[in-house]
């Protein structure tokens, strides 16, 4: 379960929005923690600090960090309540865990968005992009922005991945290209606060008035290499929700040749999953022009099965390079860098840039 230990701040690393890198001295040898002051105050060099170092020590994917739980000698002070700031809310989440934080629904009786969200029912034909790992997300903005460089985009995180997404130094780097970011289910520390997917989406379309908007989870995500045993097996569940509300679900790939796992080479089996089992509803699955031969063909044969059910979408790759160079943000998934995964962030570009493309289409 947890795997506590005590220490003691030896230096302030770096900082973004919303959480704390730490070096701390402890009996096992100094290292590297990751505080969140919202939640547990701001660290500083001699504050004693409690640690969970379980997922650090058997190597697990928390970026190498032992997480602080609490300064037990400096507590932070209550927040206000005056019912109507982020912390005047009574949205629960990360429940029932010590650390559960109380919130600000977008759609509470004391939100300034509660008339807007309690009379909204539909998003209104709104592109959403769909990927199932959050590295897609600064790939997905790349493409676009390369059409659409006014659109404004939205990007509403999902729980099945970390859970505050002040852990995402991605979400720090994207904040002047986002209209926003909304966190749904457990997840929180967006911009918004929502309790659904699909009021996330609705918050997405009326408050912050996105033009397209992004789902994932956050990073990090739960795998055993099973067909089933994985967090992003939720995105099918979202491509419902954006049918639901009346939105346009464009289904982004898990492409790669990067990827040394014969399960996740071509097109993931989670994608073909997600998409060809979980989705009950009929998206644009994006293949991008200009993969190398053999991984195109690859990614053709995955995808064909599922053309039965969905509208299958090759979208040109021209100028996606050098959008994608382009990112505000370092573009990197499972370790593996731009040049070294080309065609997963390929495929997440064109999905984006299909996405854009049906700002001026109709309503299939």
């Amino acid at each position: 379960m947890v795997r506590w230990r005590s220490g003691t701040v030896l230096t302030v690393r770096r900082t973004w929005r919303g959480a704390v890198e730490l070096d701390v001295e402890t009996g096992d040898g100094p290292l590297r923690a990751l505080a969140y002051p919202e939640l547990v105050g701001s660290p500083e060099p001699g504050d004693r600090v409690l640690l969970n170092v379980g997922a650090l020590v058997m190597g697990l994917g928390t970026g190498g960090y032992a997480l602080v739980v609490a300064l037990p000698d400096r507590l932070p002070p209550d927040p206000v309540d005056d019912g109507t700031t982020r912390d005047g809310g009574h949205l629960v989440k990360a429940r029932y865990t010590p650390l559960q934080a109380i919130l600000l629904g977008v759609d509470e009786e004391a939100s300034p968005h509660r008339a807007v969200m309690a009379a909204a029912d539909s998003i209104e034909g709104m592109p959403v992009v769909l990927a199932d790992l959050h590295s897609a997300l600064p790939a997905v903005v790349a493409g676009i922005r390369a059409d659409r460089p006014t659109a404004a985009i939205a990007y509403v995180m999902t729980d099945g991945g970390a859970l505050p997404a002040w852990f995402s130094r991605t979400l720090d780097g994207l904040r002047d290209h986002l209209a926003g970011t909304i966190t749904t289910g457990q997840a929180f520390g967006g911009d918004l606060e929502a309790s659904t997917v699909h009021t996330g989406l609705l918050a997405a379309r009326h408050v912050l008035r996105a033009d397209v908007t992004v789902v994932s989870q956050g990073p990090g995500n739960l795998g055993t290499g099973t067909t089933w045993g994985f967090s992003g097996v939720a995105l099918g569940e979202a491509a419902n929700a954006v049918a639901a509300l009346g939105g346009r679900p464009v289904g982004s790939l898990r492409i790669s040749d990067g990827d040394g796992r014969d399960r996740h080479r071509g097109v993931s089996h989670h994608s073909l999953t997600a998409y060809g089992r979980v989705a009950l509803t009929r998206l644009d699955l994006v293949l991008p022009e200009g993969l190398a031969p053999e991984l195109a063909a690859e990614a053709e044969a995955a995808v064909a099965p599922l053309t039965a059910r969905h509208r299958l979408v090759r979208v040109p790759a021209d100028g996606l390079d050098e959008a994608l160079r382009a990112s505000p943000v370092p573009l990197s998934t499972m370790g593996r860098k731009l040049d070294q995964d080309h065609g997963y962030f390929l495929a997440a570009a064109a999905a984006g840039r299909h996405a854009a493309g049906l700002l001026a289409a109709p309503s299939a």
